[in-house]
């Protein structure tokens, strides 16, 4: 805490203490308002302005400084003012003290709460600037709530102050009249519990929920508003209770949920059941990347006192190897297995006609048309092509990489990769491993730009190191024909002007599938991406969207996460609706060593303005690393300052998205490093590296001056 937060902390202490100490209280109680009102009154005849400021100035330093009183004081503006100016009084003042407790907690806690709670409270924050104002005003229209608490809490957040103070002022007034117009009766008051009678006190807790009817009455409204034109098309009766179009992961893991929960469901696809992930995407790149690493391993078999060799590499057998993956996978995604739980399978083009309404022109051929009361849009998202001259047509994607591989008799000699976000950097190291010559050109000035720059170092070197040769701040210019051979024209320092290649492999983005399913008439494809609320809905209350469409993420598991939310959303959010839990989301890029991150990194945590400190693990120093000869990188753990909570963890290194889920774990269910200290891991391990991680944050917050005493101590035992 810096001196002028410590200044304004200790001026308010102060003020309060003195409160406190000198018993101003007593002056404050029901009993001795009634004794002194005929001395306030006759003040008031003699110094009516006077009076008024001074109870003004009263009024704002007892609400600013959160001290006991408020209601008497209330009372006593009746008493002094009658019930108009007591209110115009008493609404301001009270408006005024609310705002300055509010500003006073917002500059000497807020820095020490976001430190503590940052990554509670970034959650907190969204529910305030979605719902801040409803949630503000219905806690003042309460007179349950003690008003000095919302002060302090409502200041730790990034209300606008404006929003605040006019929120404030105006869910402050039903109380306010109720007690200043008591106070115009003074006398006939026993006790402040003959203030608010029960009836009364209901009424203002009616008054509180009104905001609440009020927007789900607009909320009510905007969706019928949005439905309008469709009225007439809107079946009487439906066919099914969930449509699901597309089935990657999102979309079976939605099918799965409501079969489970015995709702009628139908799944449709266009393509091959799984998805990218399992026929172009995670699965046969993983498949490659790990026989890519045995070829590896097989040339450097010194580092486990073996011979070296060469590999062979019969590459149809690699690429049967990929394909025969693939089909030992198939059938965790299958029609059939679908078929079992419960769910129809159409296999076909999904277009939606009305926003209940689907028609599917089916692969077997014809047209089928059904009904739901709930649809969910599982479209993934496909390859981004730059509009570049000669490259749509010379290029493939990770999506056609596997065909052209296929057609294939040896390794290309020469592939040109373009990105190197997490599928360039894995497709190149694993193509190279495989003996093809690689090129791997990235405009950014480093590879996977969302991660620290050392990461990029450490992915660059291990590149590197297989034989990639990587060009960061490269821009292509388009594909040529010359000499017989294709050419990747390049802009950038010191780079060759046109690069020879034999595959050209375009992985610079991904982007969402929305043309071509009737969304475009409903106007749910007018941006880039799907957009949805927190709950997943679209603009139409009972269209919902899963996966990479939606743009957010674009991971396997952070699709089957969504897809929970939308699967019960859709079927019971009649009834309640949940919010996606995005707190927590594991990623990894699986490269050899690997890289694996959940939450923040130095760079995000700078540019949010997060305070963090970093702490280190060297996984060179690790036991089960040593002794499998893969001891290189690191796990690096970003804490709040002076705590063991974790904010973020990246790690570099084998098996590092192995290692990752103990700190999801954790982050997830706000676990700290002592905990993970305590816990007992299995020697030797690789897991061990995040126990060792904790130990160096533990040695880094050692109390020295306990253990100062602790040697002196031991030297006086010792006699």
């Amino acid at each position: 805490m810096n001196l002028k937060k410590a200044g304004v902390l200790l001026v308010l202490l102060a003020a309060v203490a003195a409160f406190f100490v000198a018993d101003l209280g007593r002056y404050l109680d029901l009993q001795a308002l009634k004794d002194a009102q005929g001395q306030l009154e006759a003040l008031r005849q003699q110094h009516p302005a006077g009076l008024a400021a001074a109870y003004f100035a009263l009024y704002v330093a007892a609400t600013a400084l959160s001290v006991p009183g408020a209601t008497v004081i209330t009372l006593a503006g009746g008493a002094l003012f009658g019930l108009w100016w007591g209110v115009v009084i008493v609404s301001f003042a009270s408006s005024l003290g609310a705002t300055l407790a509010f500003l006073a907690s917002r500059f000497v806690l807020r820095d020490a709460v976001q430190a503590r709670f940052g990554q509670r409270l970034a959650e907190i924050e969204r529910g305030i600037e979605r719902d801040g104002a409803f949630y503000l005003l219905s806690l003042r229209l309460i007179p349950v709530v003690p008003f000095f608490l919302i002060n302090l809490l409502m200041g730790l957040t990034r209300m606008r102050v404006g929003t605040f103070y006019g929120v404030s002022q105006l869910g402050m007034l039903p109380g306010t009249l109720v007690y200043v117009n008591a106070g115009t009766q003074l006398a006939a008051i026993g006790s402040l519990r003959d203030v608010l009678s029960p009836a009364l006190l209901g009424s203002l807790v009616l008054l509180g929920v009104f905001p609440w009817l009020a927007r789900w009455v607009m909320g009510l409204l905007r969706r019928r508003r949005v439905l309008a034109p469709w009225a007439d098309r809107r079946p009487r009766r439906f066919d099914r209770n969930l449509i699901v179009i597309g089935a990657g992961a999102g979309g079976l893991v939605t099918a799965y949920i409501g079969a489970t929960v015995k709702a009628k469901v139908t799944l449709i696809e266009a393509g091959a059941m799984g998805g990218d992930c399992l026929n172009t995407g995670c699965v046969p790149s993983k498949a490659l990347i790990r026989s890519a690493k045995l070829a590896h391993q097989m040339r450097h078999a010194g580092r486990w006192g073996l011979q070296a060799v060469e590999p062979g590499v019969p590459w149809r057998e690699v690429m049967a190897r990929v394909r025969s993956v693939i089909r030992s996978i198939e059938p965790h995604d299958s029609v059939e297995r679908y078929t079992g739980l419960g769910v129809e399978v159409l296999q076909g083009r999904a277009q939606l006609i009305d926003p209940w309404t689907v028609e599917v022109t089916l692969q077997a051929g014809g047209t089928q048309r059904l009904s739901a009361r709930s649809i969910v849009i599982a479209t993934g998202a496909s390859p981004v092509v730059p509009d570049l001259p000669g490259l749509q047509e010379a290029c493939v994607t990770s999506e056609t990489l596997w065909d052209a591989l296929a057609e294939l008799d040896a390794p290309p000699r020469r592939v040109a990769v373009l990105g190197g976000g997490p599928i360039g950097c894995e497709l190149s190291q694993a193509l190279a491993r495989l003996g093809a010559g690689v090129t791997l050109v990235e405009q950014a000035p480093r590879l996977l730009l969302k991660e620290d720059a050392e990461v990029s170092d450490h992915a660059r070197a291990a590149l590197a190191e297989d034989g990639v040769q990587v060009l960061c701040g490269h821009r292509a210019l388009g594909v040529v024909q010359r000499g017989g051979e294709r050419r990747l024209q390049l802009q950038g320092d010191g780079a060759p002007d046109e690069l020879p290649f034999d595959l050209l492999l375009c992985a610079v983005g991904r982007q969402a599938r929305l043309k071509g399913f009737g969304l475009e008439a409903l106007g749910l494809a007018d941006g880039r991406v799907l957009e949805t609320d927190a709950a997943l809905q679209t603009r139409f209350p009972h269209i919902f969207a899963v996966g990479d469409v939606t743009g957010r993420w674009q991971l396997t598991h952070a699709a089957a996460h969504q897809a929970w939310y939308a699967a019960v959303n859709a079927l019971f959010g009649h009834l309640r609706r949940f919010r996606v839990d995005a707190r927590v989301m594991p990623a990894a890029v699986f490269i050899d060593p690997e890289i694996a991150r959940v939450g923040l990194n130095e760079q995000e945590a700078t540019a949010q303005g997060v305070p963090f400190e970093v702490t280190r693990y060297g996984i060179d120093d690790l036991d089960r690393a040593l002794a499998d000869s893969e001891a290189h990188g690191f796990v690096k753990v970003l804490t709040v300052p002076g705590r063991d909570t974790l904010l973020g963890v990246t790690i570099v290194g084998s098996h590092a998205a192995e290692l990752l889920a103990e700190y999801v774990l954790a982050m997830k269910h706000g676990l700290g490093l002592n905990r993970i200290l305590g816990t007992v891991h299995a020697y030797p391990t690789w897991s061990e590296a995040n126990k060792y991680a904790a130990g160096e944050w533990r040695r880094a917050h050692a109390p020295q001056g306990v253990l100062r005493w602790l040697e002196r101590y031991h030297a006086w035992r010792r006699g």
